[in-house]
């Protein structure tokens, strides 16, 4: 075999090297779509200290966010990074105390104010590439298990952590984009319906005028008359998993089912629940139970057969109902990507407060990473994890030269990759909002 160097001399002290060379792409996408003037004057904040701006505070938890480095005491490693402080614009990097200081002083005063500027951006972004003539609005909530005793974590439902201390994020997503619309953090003992309508309410207020028509999918924890009874008001559509109750689970059985596909049978009956005002339309979908089956949460076993219900007000043939509301997984595959990819299981403060501030800062980080992906990437990464994108485009060593007192970064040759970036820069140049 061959032999790999035996003697080689190790220096350090290098200059103008570093492996967030991406990094410049997302200081570009957020500088053209003005995300980073708006900040700064619109997110003003009280300090005492005016080393760093409210902006660049904001700007030093959202790109670790973006980059990966899941834990706030993890953000030293930028402190050290020259390039990386000159490619993203930051003149100087806080330190990790400074930046939990800075989320506990930022929740009270401007949380508010940055919550309605991603509202504004949302606003804009819904329109590109072209404004939809509908919404889908895709609801569920996830648990959070903490260590230790943060404020506002309660035990609650926990399948995978009995009995530890939790959050229950309450979350809205639009189904077509998959930006995050709407959301909330809640304690863990909260039911998955609580907040619910305040939550629709806030969604609701963000919906353009021209839009015409909104349809709500949700699992069977936003099962509820009040909140059924609030969409009608707001002559919205909905499709939303019925609990199995005693007089629907008498139902089933008695049915007649209509085979639509291999292994998929399909019903429909009209029934109205105890104090709901009128009928309303259950779908069922039946299939075969297999020897061996995960237990989902949504399906009811009876005989050899598992079943799922359905209650809507939409006029769908039963089979495309059922294939129109799975298109609801892509929330759950969101929730997986923010607690792997994005660090929204790493509560990073003991404070309830300033850990509200992070979940809403995370959101932030998602919707631009979504946007940025929408509006200047290929269609091959339209559809990419943040995992993807970092390995693929933002974890890019580069070296930062001078030639001519001219800047120029350099980076390594990587076909699809320097496609993607040049690809990315003619995008972020010609980007009108």
């Amino acid at each position: 075999m061959p032999k790999g160097p035996r003697k080689l001399a190790i220096t350090f002290g290098a200059v103008g090297l570093t492996h967030f060379g991406g990094i410049y792409l997302l200081h570009r996408f957020l500088t053209r779509i003005g995300f980073k003037a708006a900040v700064a004057k619109e997110v003003t904040l009280a300090q005492r200290n005016n080393r760093y701006t409210v902006g660049e505070l904001l700007l030093a938890i959202l790109y670790p966010i973006i980059l990966g480095l899941e834990r706030i005491e993890t953000t030293q490693l930028l402190q050290h990074n020259g390039v990386f402080r000159y490619l993203s614009g930051l003149p100087t990097y806080p330190d990790p105390s400074t930046l939990r200081r800075f989320l506990l002083r930022m929740a009270p005063q401007a949380l508010t104010r940055l919550r309605k500027l991603h509202d504004r951006f949302l606003a804009k972004m819904i329109a590109k590439p072209h404004l939809p003539s509908r919404l889908i609005f895709d609801l569920d909530s996830t648990v959070l298990a903490v260590y230790g005793r943060q404020q506002g974590a309660e035990v609650g439902y926990n399948p995978t952590k009995r009995g530890r201390r939790s959050y229950h994020p309450l979350l809205c997503f639009e189904g077509r984009t998959k930006d995050f619309w709407h959301g909330e953090l809640r304690p863990g003992n909260v039911h998955t319906a609580s907040g619910t309508l305040d939550l629709l309410k806030a969604c609701f207020a963000k919906i353009p005028s021209e839009i015409r028509s909104v349809i709500i999918r949700a699992d069977k924890g936003f099962y509820d008359r009040r909140i059924v009874e609030w969409l009608e008001e707001c002559k919205a559509r909905f499709v939303i998993v019925a609990r199995l109750t005693r007089p629907i689970k008498r139902k089933l059985a008695h049915l007649k089912y209509v085979s639509v596909s291999p292994g998929v049978q399909t019903a429909e009956f009209y029934y109205q629940p105890i104090r709901w005002f009128h009928p309303y339309r259950f779908v069922v979908i039946r299939r075969p139970q297999p020897e061996e089956s995960d237990q989902q949460l949504t399906l009811f076993k009876l005989g050899s057969y598992h079943y799922q219900v359905l209650v809507t007000n939409l006029d769908l043939r039963p089979v495309n109902l059922w294939r129109f509301y799975n298109g609801r997984a892509g929330i759950e595959r969101i929730i997986r990507e923010l607690k792997g990819d994005y660090p929204l299981g790493k509560i990073p403060t003991r404070h309830f407060f300033a850990n509200d501030a992070y979940f809403h800062l995370l959101l932030l980080a998602y919707n631009l990473v979504n946007w940025f992906k929408r509006l200047c990437l290929p269609r091959e990464f339209q559809a990419a994890t943040l995992d993807t994108l970092r390995n693929r485009i933002l974890l890019m060593p580069a070296q930062l030269l001078r030639t001519g007192n001219r800047p120029r970064l350099a980076m390594p040759a990587g076909g699809p990759r320097e496609n993607a970036w040049k690809h990315a820069l003619h995008k972020i140049e010609n980007l009108r909002l």
